[in-house]
C-alpha cells in the first residue's frame, strides 16, 4: 500500500498518463503547487506507453488548435533542459502528401491558415518529398507539404520528464492508487475515495483517466462520451541505410503514417471500419496491455499501407502491435468543468493524439482552473457540448468504427458523420424526407441541409471543395427566401423556459442587453464572461413577469443550460426547464410570409399589432402557437413554436396555404448563405469565448448603463472606452464570383495579412462568396480606413479582391426585416 497520501490537496488529478502529468506540470508552473496525481498502475501504463510519440501538426483548422499544438511542440523541445530527463524529442520534420486535386486544395487552404499562427507548413514538389523520404514510392503524389520543426518524441520519457517538472514545483505523484469514487456534497466535488478506503478532500477533482474516464464519470452521473478502439501499428525488421532522421510521413490515401523506429519502419494505421474495444467497461487492471491483433480485419489495410513503401515488404515484421486508444464522437477532446458536478474537471478523450496535444490541453485546463477562464477558445472542446445519448453503448459502438479513418483521411466541408445517425429527429422528419431533404447532422440532430426535387436525388456520391450537384437547388431556396417565402424546420434550436420570482434577476445578470422588458418582447443579447468574452448569443423572450423563454442554437444547448444553472445565486428561486423536445420550431421567412401566415391565422399580423422583435400567442389552424417576429436571414418572418403534437398538421397547413406563393422548403445551406449576406453572427461558429461584442460589431445589444449591470460589464466598458477598435469583425464579398469561402481563409489589407475569415458561404443575392471575419490592425479601423483600403482574401494560395464593410451588404437599413 502506497504510504503518505495527504488528507487534503487543492487539486487531485486522477490519472498519470500524458494528460494527467501535463495538467500537473502546468498547474505548478502557475504557482498552484498543492497538486496530487493518483495513478492506479504506473505512470504511462494506460495508453501513453504505446503511443507513437508524433509531434506533428496535421491539418489544424482553428486558432485554438494551433495554439494548443505550438505550445506543446515548443515545450517538448526545451523540457529536457529544464528537468534533466530526456524526452526523445527530435525535429525530424513532417511530410503530408496529396494524391488528388481535392486534397491539394484542402492542404493549400490549411497550410496558409497554419502559417498565420506560427506553423511553417509550406508546399514542396513531389520530387523534393521523394528526396526527403527515399524509402517511399511517391509516384502518384500530386503535391506535398512540409513542416521542418515537427518531429517525434519518446512518450514514456516525455511523461516522466513532465512528472519530474511537476514534482520540482511541489506536486506529489502516487502510483498504485486507484480512485473508486469522487466524493460530492450539495452538487460539488469535495475529494476522492481510493479503492483501499483512504480519502483525500480537495477543492478541484480532475478526471484525466484516459479510456477509464467514461466509466468513472458515469458512476457519478457525468457524461463523458468516449470509446476505446483497436489501434494498430506495424514495425519492420531493421532496414539497411534507413535514415535515423527520416521525416514523419502522413498519407491520407492509405490512412497511414510512417516513421523510423530503431532502424526499422513503423507503419501506423488509422483505418476506416475500426473496431471498438470493450464498450461496456475497461478492466481496471489493464496496464501495459496489448490486444490480440485481428489479422483478417487489418490485412487489407496493411496491404494498402505497404503500397506506399513497397521496399519495406522485403524485410520481416518485427512487431504488429494492437492497443486501445479512446475516441470521442466528434474527434475533439473533452475538456473543462463538468456540468453535473461543480469543482469536477476533465481532460480526456484525446483521440490518439494525447502526446501531441497533451501539453497544450494541460496548459488550457491549468489556466482555466487557476484563473477561472481558459486562455483560448474552448467552444469546440468544452465537455458540456454533448448529451447523454451520445455516451450510450449503442452510440459508441456505432460511431467508433468511423472515427479513425475520419481522423486521418481526406476532409471536405459540410461532411457529416455517416454512423450513429437519427439520434434526434424532429417530428417533421418524415415529411421533410418525402420533400427531398438531404440530412446533415449537428450535435445528434438530423437537419435538412438542402432539398432535391425528389427524395431519390437527395444523396451525395462524392463530396467536394467546389460546387456540387445540389448547388442550383440550394440557390433556388435562397432566391425563394429573398423573393417569395420559405419554410424551415428549426426544431433543433434549444429552448429553455426560465421561471420563478428571481428569473428576471438571473437573466439580467447574465445578459448584456436589457431583458427586464414588458411581456411580449423578444430581446437579442450576448452573454459574456468576466473578461468580456462571449459565452452565448441568443434571444430572451419575456412571456410573463416571472417567466421567460431562452432560444439558442443546438451547438450551445449544454453550455447555455450549464451557465443558467451555475449562476442561480444562493437564496434565489428559479427553475430551468429544457422545452426543446416538447415543441417544434417552424420558421416562415420572406416578403410573402405575412400573406401566407394570414391565410391560416386570424391574428393581426400588421406592423402596428405585431412589430419586429415581439411575441404573441396566435392561432394557426387548430394550433395555439407562440409566434416570435424575429429573423436570422434578414427578411420579414416569424418563428412559430408549435406543440410537438400539432407540428405535422401545422406544417401541412403551411404547405397548402403557400402553394401559389412560391413557397419552398429550405435547409441549413440556405440559412447559412442568407445570414452571411446579412452579416448575422453565430456563437460557436464565427464568435467564440475570446471575442467580445464591441469588436464583433454587436455593441447595439450591450447596455452598459443597465441598472444593476451584468457579468462582464466592466470589461466591456473598458473596451468601449478605448474608442474605435483596432480589431473589428467585417463582412467580405469576393469580386470574382467563382471562388468559394468556407472559413479560415486569410484576409489582406493593402498587401498585409490582417486576419482570417471565420465563416463563409455564397451570397446568391450579392453575386459572390461572402464571409465574416476579424481584421486586426495597428491603427483604429474606422469606416474611412475600411473604405479606402484594398482588401483581398486568399483562397488556396490565390488572393482575390474583396469588398469589406462594417454594415451588412444586404439591406443595411433593415427595411426588409421591418416590412
Amino acid at each position: 500500500m502506497p504510504a503518505s497520501l495527504p488528507d487534503h490537496a487543492r487539486t487531485v488529478i486522477i490519472g498519470g498518463g500524458s494528460i494527467g502529468c501535463n495538467t500537473a506540470y502546468h498547474l505548478t508552473t502557475l504557482g498552484h503547487s498543492d497538486v496530487v496525481v493518483l495513478e492506479q498502475g504506473q505512470l504511462t501504463s494506460g495508453t501513453t506507453w504505446h503511443a507513437a510519440g508524433l509531434i506533428v501538426a496535421g491539418l489544424l483548422t482553428s486558432e485554438s488548435d494551433c495554439a494548443i499544438y505550438t505550445h506543446g511542440r515548443d515545450l517538448y523541445a526545451r523540457l529536457e533542459e529544464e528537468t534533466g530527463l530526456p524526452t526523445g524529442f527530435r525535429d525530424v520534420g513532417y511530410l503530408q502528401v496529396a494524391t488528388n486535386p481535392e486534397r491539394t486544395h484542402e492542404m493549400r487552404r490549411g497550410a496558409a491558415f497554419m502559417r498565420r499562427f506560427g506553423i511553417d507548413c509550406h508546399e514542396i514538389t513531389p520530387a523534393e518529398a521523394q528526396e526527403m523520404f527515399p524509402i517511399g514510392d511517391l509516384g502518384n503524389v500530386e503535391s506535398a507539404f512540409y513542416i521542418p520543426e515537427d518531429g517525434r518524441a519518446n512518450p514514456v520519457d516525455l511523461t516522466m520528464s513532465l512528472a519530474k517538472g511537476a514534482r520540482m514545483r511541489g506536486a506529489r505523484i502516487f502510483e498504485g492508487v486507484r480512485v473508486s469514487e469522487i466524493l460530492a456534497a450539495n452538487g460539488a466535488a469535495t475529494g476522492v475515495r481510493c479503492a483501499d478506503g483512504r480519502t483525500i478532500t480537495a477543492e478541484n477533482v480532475v478526471i484525466c483517466g484516459g479510456m477509464w474516464s467514461r466509466q468513472l464519470g458515469a458512476a457519478h452521473g457525468i457524461t463523458l462520451p468516449l470509446q476505446a478502439a483497436e489501434h494498430y501499428y506495424l514495425i519492420t525488421e531493421p532496414i539497411p541505410d534507413l535514415p535515423r532522421d527520416l521525416p514523419v510521413l502522413e498519407d491520407p490515401s492509405t490512412y497511414t503514417y510512417y516513421r523510423e523506429e530503431v532502424g526499422g519502419l513503423m507503419l501506423g494505421l488509422f483505418e476506416p471500419g475500426a473496431a471498438p474495444w470493450n464498450p461496456g467497461a475497461i478492466p481496471d487492471d489493464f496496464q501495459f496491455g496489448e490486444i490480440t491483433p485481428d489479422w483478417d480485419r487489418v490485412g487489407p489495410h496493411l496491404e494498402r499501407a505497404y503500397s506506399r513503401v513497397p521496399r519495406a515488404m522485403e524485410y520481416g515484421v518485427k512487431k504488429l502491435f494492437c492497443g486501445p486508444e479512446s475516441f470521442t464522437p466528434d474527434l475533439a477532446p473533452l475538456v473543462g468543468p463538468t456540468p453535473e458536478l461543480r469543482g469536477c474537471w476533465t481532460a480526456c478523450g484525446l483521440n490518439s493524439v494525447g502526446i501531441l496535444t497533451g501539453a497544450g490541453i494541460g496548459n488550457v485546463l491549468a489556466h482555466w482552473i487557476n484563473d477561472g477562464l481558459p486562455p483560448v477558445d474552448v467552444t469546440g472542446i468544452n465537455v458540456n457540448r454533448f448529451a447523454r445519448s451520445e455516451a450510450t453503448p449503442a452510440f459508441r459502438r456505432d460511431r467508433t468504427p468511423e472515427l479513425l479513418g475520419k481522423l486521418f483521411g481526406q476532409h471536405f466541408p459540410d461532411e457529416a458523420p455517416k454512423t450513429a445517425r437519427n439520434v434526434r429527429r424532429s417530428v417533421l422528419h418524415d415529411r421533410l424526407a418525402a420533400a427531398g431533404a438531404y440530412f446533415t447532422e449537428s450535435h445528434g440532430w438530423e437537419l435538412p441541409d438542402w432539398f432535391a426535387p425528389t427524395p431519390e436525388q437527395a444523396k451525395i456520391e462524392q463530396h467536394s471543395w467546389f460546387r456540387q450537384h445540389w448547388w442550383d437547388w440550394h440557390a433556388d431556396e435562397h432566391r425563394a427566401a429573398r423573393e417569395d417565402v420559405i419554410v424551415m424546420d428549426m426544431s433543433a434550436m434549444a429552448c429553455f423556459q426560465v421561471e420563478g420570482p428571481h428569473a428576471c434577476a438571473l437573466l439580467s445578470r447574465l445578459s448584456c442587453n436589457e431583458v427586464d422588458v414588458e411581456p411580449g418582447r423578444v430581446v437579442y443579447t450576448a452573454w459574456v464572461n468576466e473578461a468580456g468574452g462571449f459565452e452565448a448569443d441568443l434571444t430572451v423572450t419575456r412571456l410573463a413577469p416571472d417567466r421567460f423563454m431562452v432560444v439558442v442554437g443546438e451547438n450551445s444547448r449544454g453550455h447555455t443550460e450549464m451557465r443558467l444553472r451555475r449562476h442561480i445565486a444562493e437564496g434565489e428561486f428559479v427553475t430551468v426547464t429544457d422545452m426543446t423536445a416538447g415543441r417544434c420550431q417552424i420558421n416562415l421567412h420572406g416578403p410573402k410570409s405575412r400573406e401566407l401566415l394570414s391565410r391560416i391565422s386570424d391574428a393581426d399580423l400588421s406592423n402596428a399589432a405585431f412589430p419586429f422583435m415581439s411575441a404573441h400567442r396566435i392561432d394557426v389552424g387548430y394550433a395555439d402557437v407562440l409566434a416570435m417576429r424575429v429573423t436570422f436571414i434578414g427578411e420579414l418572418g416569424w418563428e412559430l413554436h408549435v406543440p410537438a403534437t400539432q407540428a405535422v398538421q401545422t406544417y401541412d397547413l403551411i404547405l397548402e396555404a403557400g402553394r401559389d406563393l412560391g413557397l419552398r422548403n429550405a435547409g441549413m445551406q440556405t440559412l447559412n448563405s442568407l445570414r452571411l449576406e446579412k452579416a448575422y453572427r453565430d456563437f460557436g461558429v464565427d464568435l467564440d469565448n475570446t471575442d467580445n461584442p464591441i469588436e464583433a460589431g454587436l455593441g447595439f445589444a450591450v447596455r452598459l448603463d443597465k441598472p444593476g449591470g451584468f457579468i462582464g460589464r466592466d470589461a466591456l466598458a473598458a473596451i468601449s472606452a478605448r474608442g474605435t477598435p483596432c480589431t473589428r469583425m467585417l463582412q467580405f464579398l469576393l469580386s470574382d464570383p467563382e471562388p468559394l469561402l468556407y472559413g479560415n481563409e486569410l484576409i489582406y489589407l493593402d498587401g498585409a495579412q490582417v486576419g482570417t475569415i471565420q465563416a463563409g458561404g455564397y451570397g446568391h443575392t450579392l453575386g459572390g462568396a461572402v464571409g465574416i471575419g476579424f481584421a486586426e490592425c495597428d491603427a483604429p479601423l474606422t469606416a474611412e480606413a475600411i473604405e479606402a483600403g484594398r482588401w483581398q482574401v486568399e483562397v488556396a494560395g490565390v488572393r482575390h479582391d474583396a469588398t469589406a464593410s462594417l454594415k451588412p451588404l444586404y439591406d443595411p437599413g433593415m427595411e426588409k426585416v421591418r416590412a
